[in-house]
C-alpha cells in the first residue's frame, strides 16, 4: 500500500488534518447552537452553510463569529456550574433548608432551657421564626 515512508507519512499528516478538521466542525457547530444573539434563521443559514461548503463556511464562520466563541463558552461554563451549586445545595440540605415556626421555635427554646442562649435571645429568635421584625421583638 505505501511504497516508501513519504506516502506512509503523507496519510498519517491527511488523517491529523481530517481529525482537526472534524473536532473544529464539532466546535463551530457547538458554538452555533449555544449562541443567543442568533435566531433560527441564522442558524440555519450557518448550517446550511456549513454543511454545503464544510471547509470555507468553518474558515468565514471562524472569521466572522470566532471572537465571540470563547465568551460563549465561558457563560455556558459560568451557568453549569452555578445550576449544579443550586442542586448540590438543594440535595444536600433538606427541606431547602426551611425549617417550620413551630420547629425554630422549639428549637430556640431546647436552647434556652439548656442556658446557651439568654431570654432575650430566645424572643428574638421567636420573632425570626413567626416573621416578626427583630425591632419590634426588642421593644
Amino acid at each position: 500500500m505505501f511504497d516508501d515512508n513519504g506516502s506512509f507519512l503523507l496519510a498519517v499528516f491527511e488523517f491529523f488534518i481530517f481529525c482537526a478538521w472534524f473536532m473544529c466542525l464539532f466546535w463551530v457547530f457547538g458554538d452555533l447552537f449555544r449562541s443567543k444573539d442568533l435566531g433560527g434563521f441564522g442558524k440555519t443559514m450557518w448550517s446550511i452553510f456549513l454543511i454545503i461548503l464544510p471547509i470555507i463556511g468553518m474558515l468565514v464562520y471562524l472569521i466572522a463569529r470566532g471572537s465571540g466563541m470563547n465568551d460563549r463558552a465561558m457563560a455556558q461554563a459560568a451557568e453549569m456550574q452555578k445550576r449544579q451549586e443550586a442542586y448540590i445545595r438543594s440535595v444536600a440540605t433538606p427541606d431547602s433548608g426551611k425549617r417550620s415556626a413551630t420547629e425554630e421555635i422549639a428549637s430556640a427554646k431546647s436552647l434556652l432551657d439548656s442556658g446557651v442562649i439568654t431570654e432575650a435571645d430566645f424572643e428574638r429568635l421567636k420573632a425570626d421564626a413567626l416573621g416578626h421584625s427583630t425591632k419590634a421583638a426588642v421593644a
